[in-house]
């Protein structure tokens, strides 16, 4: 047993984290972008297919969209392991929140080249820890505004959430819920190690500053 889930019930977690990983690989913002004749958003600015590097295309309502798209998916997946798995929902919604930001960051469709994770994190945490996630968004939002650097808020607000969650009347350390949100941080900040060597250079482009 694992988590107190019985053996007969893996196969279903496992479907669960297929799922989860299939929803977080659509493309949002290389869909969106291509959809509205602004080519491949691959090709523009720092080659992600995130929010941030959209709003690199002087479109800002795509930008929005891709950061709510990308946001709602994460949550979307939780709420499906919430229904498909009565029993043992909060290991299941944990699998769901890890796997759904594991399909934006790696999406087979792209060669496993794809977003840092940080709507989708973000949208996965507030469905699984509703308190957590609010803290996390109110720190980007913070962070991302006084430094005009998206990537900034995204660091330090990942980096706080384990923090975050061993506050007291929070999440246990023996709760998948935990061990799934300490995932979800390490994945996006190992995914953002190179805007960490810009941030220490000072060379990390601010919102809406157009890269080569």
């Amino acid at each position: 047993m694992i988590y107190g889930i019985p053996t007969y019930d893996l196969p279903l977690m496992a479907g669960v984290a297929f799922l989860s990983y299939l929803i977080g690989s659509i493309p949002f913002g290389l869909v969106l972008t291509a959809l509205s004749g602004n080519g491949d958003i691959r090709k523009i600015g720092s080659g992600n297919i995130g929010a941030t590097n959209v709003l690199r295309t002087g479109r800002k309502g795509l930008a929005a969209a891709t950061l709510a798209l990308d946001g709602t998916k994460g949550a979307f997946a939780v709420f499906c392991a919430f229904v498909l798995c009565p029993f043992h929902t909060l290991a299941a919604e944990s699998v769901a929140a890890i796997c759904v930001v594991l399909g934006h960051c790696f999406p087979v469709w792209l060669k496993f080249k794809g977003g840092k994770g940080v709507a989708t994190g973000l949208g996965s945490v507030l469905a699984l820890m509703p308190g957590v996630g609010l803290c996390c968004c109110a720190l980007w939002l913070i962070f991302a505004k006084v430094t005009r650097i998206s990537s900034a808020g995204a660091i330090i607000a990942f980096a706080a959430m384990p923090l975050l969650m061993i506050r007291p009347g929070r999440v246990d350390f023996s709760s998948p819920a935990y061990l799934a949100g300490v995932l979800i941080a390490l994945v996006i900040l190992i995914r953002h190690h190179t805007n960490i060597s810009r941030l220490l250079r000072g060379t990390e482009p601010r919102i809406g500053q157009k890269t080569p």
